[in-house]
């Protein structure tokens, strides 16, 4: 089997590498070569493995070349993200319907009908005037996105359902939670500093929240994202009923039990490197996605919301092989 992901030399792209480089296999197939598609090369750790190949460039340009392969499975991550699609109307529309119309294109004209898994997001959500978002999001909840990402998202959507119905792709959408906690620098994402509030303190840094300590949101941890999106990409036709996009499982918690949770395993003195700054643009994005969830859907493919916050907050520091700040 040849598996393509798209932005995989990012956080979430090397995670599921290497996840798919450990299983060995995908959908019951040996993997024999996974391509990294991303603006810049992967680790170097990853290359190392004689299954991985890096294609390094905008992936719109990309996908010309890509016409002339034949890809089993293909996972498309590469996006940009919610603030920046806010702040740069073009590079949204480019990075995310462009690039994704550029791809799916790609792979009807190598005709071979890939599983092609698009990594969808919570923001296809919102609280539309005439539709005002319910309290817990269902499977059956209409998306009305408040946001360029989210809109750009749902129309990507779309594109692999009719992709699909074509006949050109099998084609699947799982829509990702907030992911955290990411390592590394923060990126340009609105829901940035959730990763942030946990990450900086940890290692030893002043940070901001810009929303109130109240606020509630939808997360997952990097390890249930990697299920989520692994199982949606190996699920049957029939089990997925339909070609509507699955909500991966969330566990709802407020910035307040998050900072809670954060001093409960690494002390007060570390919460406290985090204080309040709001920002409104934020905190309008932000405030305009759901917090809670019921999917079925994905809990039939087997799949669960992490427990609480406290083992998100624990699995960061053993997956950094981080050690906890001394105490007084």
């Amino acid at each position: 089997m040849k598996v393509l992901i798209t932005g995989g030399a990012g956080f979430l792209g090397t995670r599921l590498a290497r996840e798919i480089l450990k299983r060995r296999q995908l959908a019951d197939e040996s993997v024999d070569e996974l391509v990294l598609a991303d603006l810049f090369p992967p680790p170097t750790s990853l290359l190392a493995d004689p299954r991985v190949r890096a294609s390094t460039g905008a992936l719109i340009e990309q996908c010309t070349a890509l016409r002339d392969e034949s890809f089993d499975a293909v996972f498309h991550l590469a996006a940009a993200v919610s603030a920046e699609c806010e702040a740069d109307f073009d590079l949204g529309l480019r990075s995310n319907l462009d690039s994704t119309r550029a791809l799916l294109d790609a792979l009807r004209a190598a005709g071979n009908v890939p599983r092609f898994t698009f990594a969808s997001s919570l923001a296809v959500f919102g609280s539309d005037p005439c539709l005002p978002l319910p309290p817990v999001v269902h499977d059956d909840t209409l998306p009305t996105p408040q946001s360029s990402y989210g809109i750009q998202k749902f129309m990507c959507e779309q594109l692999v359902s009719d992709y699909t119905r074509k006949g050109f792709i099998d084609g699947r959408s799982a829509r990702l939670m907030t992911v955290v906690v990411r390592p590394g620098r923060p990126n340009g994402a609105a829901s940035g500093f959730l990763s942030a509030m946990v990450r900086e303190p940890l290692n030893g840094q002043d940070t901001v929240c810009p929303v109130s300590p109240e606020t509630k949101v939808a997360l997952a941890s990097p390890e249930r994202a990697m299920e989520g999106l692994i199982a949606v990409a190996e699920a049957s036709r029939d089990s997925l009923c339909g070609r509507t996009a699955v909500n991966l499982p969330a566990l709802t918690v407020s910035v307040g039990v998050m900072l809670d949770a954060l001093a409960q395993v690494a002390g007060e003195a570390v919460r406290r490197r985090v204080r309040f700054e709001p920002d409104p643009v934020i905190a309008r994005i932000v405030g305009g996605w759901p917090a809670a969830f019921e999917s079925i859907r994905a809990r039939r493919l087997g799949l669960d919301p992490d427990t609480d916050f406290i083992s998100i907050v624990r699995q960061y520091l053993a997956d950094q092989a981080l050690e906890l700040p001394s105490r007084p």
